[in-house]
């Protein structure tokens, strides 16, 4: 497809409407886009932070990352070249990333992939089967994660034990916190209209798993089955960065952006694991997995879905996320 120059502004509209299905954190979507002649910028919507789940905004910057890096391949759907600038000024620390189009691209492969498995994805938090992921598959999910400026470290079977332990210790702190059993109760019990938050019913129950999975339903409410199977074949795998500054946090988002993405195309089921980076304590456990000086964002756990699908999640209205 080939840039038509009448219709720039629309385009960049239209990739910011893509950018709708990003997941993020609680999913509190906590992004908001300004569109302007030939440019699209990216902002961090501070009201949506979670203050104490995520009180550095650490993964509403990776949350902000992913919705980029889904801009992105629309914009190379369309049919557009697009100059990035992240992070383009530290007067407004608000302001993630400028995109401005430079020209026609022919979109590759690997993007009519990834565009094609964006309104696929969804977060399946059921169990996985015990049919392995093909190993010609996770090395495409690391070479996704590197185009991007990150890196994807697989968990061996041998360190699964180290995840598992942060888990268990992230949800444990957590529950005891009293301001974040305040935060998860708001953000799983929104009103219809809001467009936003976790519904219960996309959630499963605690039952055995290999790697344990975040309790969304505390305090009742509807939850999937789990299914029988316990993760046997499901693949974990920790996206990082050389250093832990917001232009990294950015950076790892759309590094899981492209995972998610690349997995979905290769008939996977995907969920971000974000519970285990939340806290300093975890996130330092997880650092022994990786080569040394990376810093963990977040985790992730693909693999053959059982039958059926989660429900889709809920999103925000386009009109609430696009100025101009």
């Amino acid at each position: 497809m080939r840039a038509d120059e009448s219709l720039p502004d629309e385009v960049l509209r239209d990739a910011a409407r893509t950018a709708l299905a990003a997941p993020s954190i609680f999913n509190t979507q906590p992004w908001r886009w300004v569109a302007g002649p030939g440019r699209l910028r990216l902002y961090a919507d501070r009201q949506r932070q979670l203050l104490v789940a995520d009180p550095d905004a650490r993964l509403l910057t990776v949350s902000c990352g992913v919705a980029l890096h889904h801009a992105r391949v629309a914009l190379a759907m369309a049919g557009y070249a697009v100059d990035v600038r992240r992070m383009p000024g530290p007067e407004d620390p608000d302001l993630l990333a400028e995109l401005a189009l430079t020209g026609p691209h022919e979109p590759t492969a690997a993007e009519r992939g990834a565009f094609a498995a964006i309104p696929r994805r969804r977060t399946d938090r059921r169990a996985f089967t015990e049919r392995p992921v093909a190993a010609e598959v996770c090395a495409e999910l690391v070479a996704a994660a590197r185009a991007q400026g990150a890196d994807l470290q697989l968990v061996g079977d041998g360190e699964l034990a180290v995840l598992a332990l942060s888990a268990v210790r992230a949800g444990a702190l957590r529950m005891a916190d009293p301001g974040y059993r305040a935060e998860l109760a708001d953000w799983t019990h929104r009103p219809p209209w809001s467009g936003d938050g976790v519904d219960t019913a996309g959630t499963v129950r605690a039952v055995p798993r290999r790697v344990p999975v975040r309790d969304f339903a505390p305090f009742g409410g509807p939850t999937l089955a789990a299914g029988p199977d316990t993760d046997r074949g499901a693949r974990y795998a920790v996206v990082f960065t050389e250093h832990d500054g917001p232009g990294d946090w950015l950076r790892a988002g759309e590094a899981l952006s492209a995972v998610l993405l690349t997995a979905v195309g290769a008939g996977l089921g995907t969920a971000p694991i974000s519970d285990v980076t939340e806290l300093s304590v975890t996130r330092d456990e997880l650092r022994r997995l990786l080569p040394d000086g990376g810093y963990p964002q977040l985790a992730v756990r693909v693999g053959h879905a059982p039958p059926g699908e989660p429900p889709r999640t809920v999103r925000r209205l386009f009109e609430e996320v696009l100025e101009g």
